[in-house]
This record gives structure tokens, sequence and C-alpha cells, in this order.
């Protein structure tokens, strides 16, 4: 196939140009010059991400890994966490932990919007004993792409007078959907390079509160490799990643960060991702019109991420979709997640579009335009005017 393809899955998202060739160079010296030299601007730069003046670690390892790193880090075997499922990826979490020994009671308030914080709350009020020790969100569920209210769950825990720990993974929200880990009340943010931060999978992240960092400070998960306190100080170079440094990572990472916080700003970032979401969401309303086969799995625009939008065509159409669309337009949207298992029929129902990271309306309004034309050559029926409701929308933006 001629031309460009295009990855529009939630992750691994576009990796810009510039920062593939930052990476695009000989291992450097890891003793001391440039590597080196950088790191306490990085860090800093890490911090300005997340909304934090707090600590930060990273991991040679994916969201995955970050998970395990916050689970070591947070509990001793047989802890007490409460975990705000709202998708697969908030179940995923909650069985990493279990699997680590922690106690995990999952809150399951399905896939199909938010949690409700009023369920949050009457869960925690009647922890008088205050057995928990941390509550766990998923700030967007990559897969349902339900985004969750954290001001509100720091909300429940304070109206609770509950002293457990706010713990959030922020893989798919991070420089996508604003966040203020300080402003908020959150204790702990989850993250990977993958998405939001517009690089190749590889680097888990993991910010931390003094708080955190003090209560837990015996948990005995911890283990050496993913200990948190030498990665936040850094000591000595190799510290900050228990052992040898991901280097060509890193200077991914400043150049991405460079383009995320100094050159477009962070919160231009937020904005830009709001404007393409309600670009996608004004195509796929316009196709579902009359026509319920076709419809968004999170009603509620408040309760959409930004990131990703995951969506249903009924009958299969989902699958023959993507199918044509990697076939004749070069471009794979992100099959569904968490929606039915692989072997059920409904698993070909469900679909993603990934719009995160390093994006604009051209790359957005050219998947939804090759939807269009996917649809008209599969005769899967539909709303009229899509791509005009897409233009419209982000041009009024």
């Amino acid at each position: 196939m001629t031309g460009r393809t295009y990855l529009a899955i939630p992750g691994p998202s576009v990796v810009p140009e510039r920062v593939l060739n930052a990476m695009h160079r000989a291992s450097p010296n890891i003793y001391e010059g440039e590597v080196v030299e950088m790191m306490n601007k990085l860090m800093a730069d890490l911090r300005r991400v997340a909304m934090t003046r707090q600590n930060v670690a990273i991991y040679i390892a994916n969201g995955h890994g970050a998970w395990e790193a916050a689970n070591a880090n947070l509990f001793s075997r047989g802890d007490k966490a409460l975990l705000v499922a709202t998708g697969l990826f908030g179940m995923g979490w909650a069985n990493a932990a279990i699997r680590m020994g922690v106690d995990v009671e999952i809150l399951d308030c399905g896939k199909s919007g938010p949690a409700d914080p009023a369920r949050v709350a009457e869960r925690l009020k009647a922890d008088t004993a205050h057995a928990i020790k941390v509550l766990m969100v998923t700030h967007v569920d990559t897969a349902s792409s339900a985004k969750n209210d954290i001001v509100a769950m720091r909300k429940a825990l304070d109206d609770a007078g509950h002293p457990a720990l706010l713990a959030v993974d922020a893989v798919a929200s991070l420089g996508c959907d604003e966040l203020r880990m300080d402003d908020w009340g959150v204790d702990i943010v989850v993250g990977a390079s993958q998405k939001g931060l517009m690089m190749p999978p590889g680097l888990g992240l993991l910010w931390f509160s003094d708080k955190a960092k003090e209560r837990t400070a015996a948990a005995d998960l911890r283990t050496p490799y993913w200990d948190w306190g030498p990665r936040a100080i850094g000591a000595e170079f190799y510290l900050y990643f228990g052992g040898t440094a991901p280097t060509l990572h890193l200077f991914a990472m400043r150049e991405a960060l460079a383009m995320i916080l100094d050159e477009e700003g962070l919160e231009a970032v937020w904005a830009r991702h709001a404007r393409l979401a309600r670009t996608v969401w004004a195509a796929l309303e316009a196709w579902s019109a009359g026509n319920p086969h076709i419809g968004q799995n999170i009603a509620n625009p408040a309760g959409r991420g930004h990131s990703v939008t995951a969506a249903r065509i009924s009958n299969g159409g989902a699958l023959k979709l993507r199918r044509w669309l990697e076939s004749e337009a070069g471009i794979t949207l992100g099959v569904g997640l968490g929606m039915a298992t692989a072997d059920e029929p409904a698993y070909a129902d469900f679909f993603r579009i990934g719009h995160m990271g390093h994006v604009n309306a051209h790359m957005v309004l050219g998947v939804l335009a090759s939807m269009e034309a996917g649809m008209e050559a599969l005769g899967i029926s539909r709303g009229s005017g899509a791509v005009e409701a897409a233009a419209k929308t982000f041009g009024k933006a």
C-alpha cells in the first residue's frame, strides 16, 4: 500500500518525528555528560505534566509494570484496598494487586459510564475501622473510555473522614485529559510513555505524594527493583532506573515533554484533545441517528475520556469495518476490549478510536472520512452527514 499507514488505536500512539529523531543516535556515555546532566530538568518536567511538586519515579516497563510498581510500594501482603472499576483496565489493576497478595474489594460500576461517587462515599463511610488503606480509581479506562471524576473521589474520602490514600491510574489520560495531582488531592498517579506522552512503549511512571511515601514506608511487598525511594532521589544516576538507564527513551522523553509543556502548553494540549474528542463524537452521533445498531459506549459526553472513544456496530459490523480500513485505507482502529470475550459473536461488534497524543484535525477527520467510505463500501446502514457534523464541530471549537 502506498502512502503512510495510520495507527488510530488507543496506544501505542503516533510518535512525532522529532521524538523518533531524538532517539536515533548512538548510545551515550552513562557515567557523565548529556544524559546524566539532563535528569534534573527531566524529573522536574515529569512533575509538571502531572501537576505536582512531589515525587516521581521512572521504571523500564509498560503500564502493567507501573501497576505492579504502585502495588509493591503501597501495600503489605494482606492489606485491604477498594478499587472502583469502570472497565477492563480497572479490573486488570485489581487482579494484579490480588495476585500480589492484596485484599482488593472491587466496586464494579459497570462499563457504560463513570462511577457514582455516592456509591464510593457510602462504602467508605461503612468502613468505620478504616481497614481500607488505598482507594484505587482509573481516571480514563482505555477499554470502555469511561472517565471518572477524580475530584469527586477525593471529596468522597474527605466527606467520610477516611484516611485511605487516593491512587489513580492515568495511563490513558495523562497528557490528554485535565489532571491536577496536587490540587485534586491525589496521592499516587500511574502513567506510561506510549499514549498521551507521545513516546514508544517502554517506560512506566509513578508519581507519589510525600504522605504516601511516609505512610507506606514499611510496605513489605516492596522489592529492590520496584522500590520508588532510590528512583525518586537518584543519588547516583543508575539509581533512577534500578540499573542501566533507558538512554534512548530518555532523549525521546526530553523532546516529547518540551513539545507538551514548553511549546504547546499543557492546558492547550488538554483543550486540543477535548476538541478532537468532540469531533469524533459528532460523527458517531450522526451515524447512530435512527440506527440503534451503531452507538457510543458512554452515552453521556461528560463521562467520556478525551483520548479514546469506545463504540459499536452490531452484527459484526465493527470487525468488518476494521478489516476494510486496514486493507483499503491503511488505518488501524482499536479492537473492543472487555465488552465481550473473543469467542463470543458480539466480540466483532466493538471497536475503539484512539485520538491521543500527537494528533490533529487532518488525522482525526481523515479517519472519520475513511470510516464513512468503509461503511458505504460494506453497505452498513447509518445516519447521514457524519463527516460534515465532525467538520462543523471542529470548526466551531
